[in-house]
């Protein structure tokens, strides 16, 4: 899986550099990332009823098949000279439907393989690899796309071929439920029950939703940022995003270090403080300082692992693992389902008011609603500790 997340994390930067490079456009990235991520938002939900019924490691083995089909068409568009924006984008978000599945069904699996008292080690151990991924994957990309698009594209396919093998010599626990008359909504209704049996985990479900609606702007512009703002090209996205990316590796390094977090609610609400401040780093770097960029993205992103190992522990140690499916599916849609409409809005608030003044009231609004939830909910009194122990 991580030879295939290579080849996406390659082929994701190919093909934001590209719209970045043909159009300039803040309101086409904005585009580009609002349909590629708009499936998970509406997709996961229903595919989480299906993942807990149906063999999760031939769902992975599908989605991987289906996504790699799908660059390989994007990799046809390029070479025939059909590559349109419009056209790029609708390939990209028929892969996001195959991560709206693929997603889930991973993060069904950990716990079936998993004892509970290691679940923060593992969860972190998967960020840490994810994070070295990402970190090598734009400098590739950055590498590949000096010679074509083309090349970028290619590697996805090479990827997926190499993940193939393990993928199908592994035995994952199945746990498919005894043949019993099928309901999706009374399955789907299953889900949301559990989801709100976890105390103050709709809370924190709404916070980290907010957090996620004001990263988008970062997320989504600093192509652009980079390159209009900095007068960068790809090589210094691909610095930039190495940086950020390696926050990732050492967030997540600590977090395998760390055997259980005693202060699951306090360390995420913290986490989500010191990201603030590499978002205002990174925002009021001066022009052409693209390591000052990169450090301040390395700091807001070494909390990701950090919030996010918590926040799945947390969910891993209080739902059974024949509805991790539905719940995971459902935590993953409502955490998300901010993010397109911030994706859509990106592009013309920044040309708007700028891209540094969106930047900078994110990153203070970051701070406002952690104080928000703080000294305005009961969250301070939940403890997640027993049941992790237990």
């Amino acid at each position: 899986q991580l030879f295939s997340l290579l080849g996406s994390s390659i082929v994701q930067y190919g093909i934001i550099w590209w719209i970045t490079d043909s159009t300039g456009s803040a309101i086409y990235l904005s585009l580009a990332a609002f349909f590629s991520f708009l499936p998970m938002v509406i997709i996961s939900p229903i595919a989480g009823v299906y993942i807990d019924r149906w063999n999760r490691k031939l769902t992975i083995l599908v989605m991987d098949s289906l996504q790699a089909t799908v660059t390989f068409f994007l990799i046809l568009a390029f070479f025939f000279n059909i590559s349109e924006v419009w056209i790029v984008i609708s390939l990209n978000a028929i892969r996001g439907i195959c991560q709206a599945f693929h997603f889930p069904a991973v993060h069904a699996i950990i716990p079936l393989m998993v004892p509970k008292k290691h679940l923060s080690r593992i969860n972190g151990a998967n960020y840490l690899l994810t994070g070295i991924i990402n970190s090598i994957g734009p400098a590739i990309g950055a590498y590949l796309y000096k010679f074509s698009i083309e090349f970028v594209l290619s590697v996805d396919i090479i990827t997926f071929f190499i993940a193939l093998v393990p993928l199908i010599m592994i035995k994952i626990p199945d746990i498919s439920p005894k043949k019993e008359e099928f309901s999706f909504k009374k399955d789907f209704k299953l889900g949301v029950k559990v989801l709100k049996s976890v105390p103050a985990l709709l809370i924190l479900l709404i916070l980290i939703s907010a957090i996620n609606l004001l990263s988008v702007p970062f997320n989504t512009l600093m192509p652009l940022f980079i390159k209009s703002i900095h007068n960068g090209n790809e090589d210094n996205l691909a610095l930039v995003l190495g940086l950020i990316n390696m926050g990732m590796v050492i967030g997540s390094a600590f977090s395998i270090k760390k055997r259980y977090w005693k202060h699951k609610v306090k360390t995420i609400l913290l986490g989500i403080i010191i990201s603030a401040g590499g978002y205002f780093i990174a925002t009021i770097s001066p022009t052409g300082f693209f390591f000052m960029v990169g450090i301040g993205g390395l700091i807001r992103a070494a909390m990701i692992p950090v919030i996010n190992t918590n926040f799945l522990t947390i969910i891993q140690t209080n739902v059974s693992s024949e509805t991790q499916g539905r719940v995971m599916s459902i935590v993953i849609a409502i955490a998300s389902a901010v993010s397109p409409i911030g994706m859509i809005l990106s592009g013309p608030l920044a040309e708007l008011i700028g891209i540094i003044p969106l930047f900078l009231i994110c990153a203070t609004l970051d701070m406002v609603c952690v104080v928000i939830v703080w000294f305005f909910t009961g969250i301070r009194k939940v403890k997640y500790e027993k049941q992790e122990e237990d």
